[in-house]
């Protein structure tokens, strides 16, 4: 078994109310935290390299020790819990069956942090769980972990639940902030970053619910021991939420010492394709990475085993690479048509654009146009360069990465797979009645021409 931090009490029943989190070490953490000071806490997060779970990968520590702190104005921390990427779902099971964990991550986090007024926007998708959260934060709240004067250290604490209206734009850290004041959920210009001004124009961290629950362990067991587990710059437990044609769909812990082949096929983890079936591809990071197919799934361009972590899944860029990205796993089997959930994508990234910026607001909708017309036998074969160069132009020309989100999946897609496009070209009639088959299991590297 692999090691377990965050889910190490998964299973114990009665771990979402205090007092059994309690007797199972819930808040030593956080009274050896409010013993520290502010710097010491962040310099420990520094240590232990713990990067940002919800899909960048930026130095949580780098990014704490970047927080404003002008005399006399209130510091906030916000916490993302709007978990709107397709495919991923790691950040409900841990508000929903360890909420306990995710407050003390918060209160620690506040404390290094000085937020005395501390926010959780909330995927309004989630309506059940915003009753956990507020239950948890109240019996935290009459063990005396918040409000004021914190176990008599003179630090004071309010967490707030802030429900979402279910806008995948909201995950951006500047719509979110910009719809938690009350207004449009649009993403701001940056420069000035949230550090600098973010929800009032006050200076605020942004992180999303894994990132601060893996605070906990990280002041627990020291920077220094955390760094010891996982590999490289990949420190510490990831959280995969594992989902498709797989035989055990579920939230998982793993170190990122392991292998892309070892976590889909053992046991202990997704138990292999379902029916037997045989692996086509996988998106690795949640929909807005790019899918690579099983040859480049498995190993990487210089024919190593592809192991479930930052540097190697991105190994060799997007021509040969991906991301871990917020960590949601979507297994394909050999049955599953690229263009058809390509298509799916795009829709869904057309719906959910702001609208601001004008590559997004129409290429968006370009796009998925014409992989609707691929999918259902109405389309040319000069509509793949077209697609093509609709999210180039794309990539990189808006003010927040919806863009990118909605790009690198058609790119990967033409990349990898553009005889399957160009067979529903030329069998428009089939191209409803069958998925593509096993082209790209023993394949060699397969770039498009147009990479």
């Amino acid at each position: 078994m692999g090691v377990k931090l965050l889910l190490a009490n998964d299973g114990v029943e009665g771990i979402r109310y205090y007092d059994t989190y309690r007797k199972h070490g819930g808040y030593t953490a956080a009274e050896k935290a409010l013993k520290m000071s502010q710097a010491d806490i962040v310099e420990e997060v520094k240590k232990s390299g713990l990067r940002g779970r919800g899909g960048a990968g930026f130095p949580t520590g780098m990014k704490w020790s970047f927080l404003a702190k002008p005399e006399g104005v209130p510091r906030h921390l916000v916490c993302n819990a709007d978990e709107s990427e397709p495919g991923t779902f790691k950040d409900r099971y841990l508000m929903e069956f360890h909420p306990h964990l995710f407050i003390e991550g918060l209160l620690i986090s506040s404390f290094a942090l000085g937020s005395n007024m501390t926010y959780v926007y909330i995927r309004g998708e989630y309506s059940w769980i915003p009753d956990i959260l507020n239950q948890a934060i109240s019996e935290a709240r009459n063990a005396g972990f918040l409000g004021k004067n914190i176990l008599g250290t003179g630090f004071d604490c309010e967490i707030y639940v802030h429900r979402g209206a279910g806008a995948y734009i909201c995950g951006e850290e500047t719509a979110l902030i910009e719809s938690l004041e009350g207004k449009r959920g649009n993403p701001r210009m940056k420069p000035p970053f949230p550090a600098i001004q973010g929800v009032w124009m006050r200076p605020t961290v942004v992180n999303n619910v894994e990132t601060i629950a893996a605070v906990v362990p990280i002041i627990a067991m020291g920077g220094d021991e955390y760094a010891k587990i996982g590999v490289g710059k990949s420190t510490g437990t990831k959280l995969m939420s594992a989902c498709g044609n797989i035989n055990k769909p579920g939230v998982y812990e793993i170190d990122m010492t392991i292998s892309v082949e070892e976590f889909i096929f053992s046991d202990e983890y997704c138990g292999g394709i379902k029916n037997g079936k045989r692996l086509k591809a996988c998106i690795p990071g949640g929909s807005s990475v790019p899918i690579l197919p099983a040859n480049l799934l498995l190993k990487t361009a210089k024919g190593e085993p592809r192991m479930m972590n930052y540097e190697s899944m991105s190994d060799g860029g997007f021509a040969t690479g991906s991301m871990i990205g917020s960590g949601g796993f979507e297994v394909l089997d050999e049955d599953q048509c690229i263009v058809k959930h390509t298509m799916t994508l795009a829709r869904f990234y057309n719906h959910e654009s702001c609208g601001q910026c004008s590559p997004c607001r129409e290429g968006t909708g370009w796009m998925y146009k014409i992989l609707k017309n691929l999918e259902y036998g109405h389309g040319k074969l000069s509509d793949i360069d077209l697609l093509w160069d609709i999210q180039r132009r794309i990539e990189g020309n808006t003010i927040c990465p919806l863009g990118d989100a909605a790009s690198w999946p058609v790119a990967a897609a033409i990349r990898h797979f553009r005889d399957e496009f160009e067979w529903h070209v030329k069998n428009p009639e089939e191209s409803q009645k069958r998925n593509f088959g096993l082209a790209h299991y023993a394949d060699p590297i397969h770039v498009a021409a147009t990479a």
